[in-house]
C-alpha cells in the first residue's frame, strides 16, 4: 500500500468565495470538521475534537498558504511550540474551482510517511485519517450551501 495521500473531490452548490470561507474560518470549520477551532491573526492555532466527559483533544493548527478564493492550505498534528514543517505534521490542501453555477473541492493530505513512524503506525493513521476525511468531507457541501444560501 502507498499511504502515501489521502484526495477526495466533491462539487459544492455554492460559490468559490463561500467554500473558501467554510474551509478556512475557524467560525465556519468547527460547523463540519472539528468541535472547536481557534485561529490568530498570524495563522496559528489549534483544533479541538470529541466534546466529552474527558474534554477535547486538541490538535495544532497552522496556516501554510491562504489565497482566496481559490486556495487554502494548513499543517496540522505538530507537536505544540514546534514550527510546523514537513516530518512533524500533516499536510491538507483545498483547492476551489469555478464550477457553473457551483464549486469542484479537490482536497489532499500529505504527510504520512514523512513522520518517520514504523509501516504499523503509518497504516493506523492514514486508515484513520480515510476514516475521518470520509466523514466530514460530506458534511462540508451541505453546510456550505447553506452559508451560500443566506448570502
Amino acid at each position: 500500500m502507498e499511504l502515501g495521500s489521502i484526495e477526495r473531490e466533491i462539487r459544492i452548490e455554492a460559490s468559490p468565495e463561500v467554500v473558501f470561507d467554510v474551509v478556512s474560518s475557524p467560525e465556519h470549520l468547527k460547523e463540519w470538521w472539528p468541535d472547536e477551532a481557534e485561529l490568530s491573526p498570524d495563522g496559528n492555532g489549534r483544533i479541538g475534537f470529541g466534546k466529552s466527559a474527558e474534554g477535547i483533544t486538541w490538535e495544532q493548527f497552522t496556516v501554510v498558504d491562504a489565497m482566496p478564493p481559490r486556495h487554502f492550505s494548513f499543517r496540522w498534528t505538530h507537536p505544540e511550540g514546534e514550527r510546523a514543517v514537513l516530518g512533524n505534521s500533516y499536510l491538507v490542501v483545498f483547492e476551489l474551482e469555478p464550477a457553473g453555477t457551483g464549486t469542484l473541492l479537490k482536497m489532499t493530505e500529505t504527510g504520512f510517511r514523512e513522520r518517520g513512524w514504523a509501516e504499523a503506525k503509518v497504516a493506523a493513521e492514514y486508515a484513520d485519517h480515510v476514516n475521518g476525511w470520509d466523514y466530514f468531507i460530506p458534511r462540508l457541501a451541505p453546510y456550505a450551501e447553506k452559508v451560500g444560501a443566506g448570502r
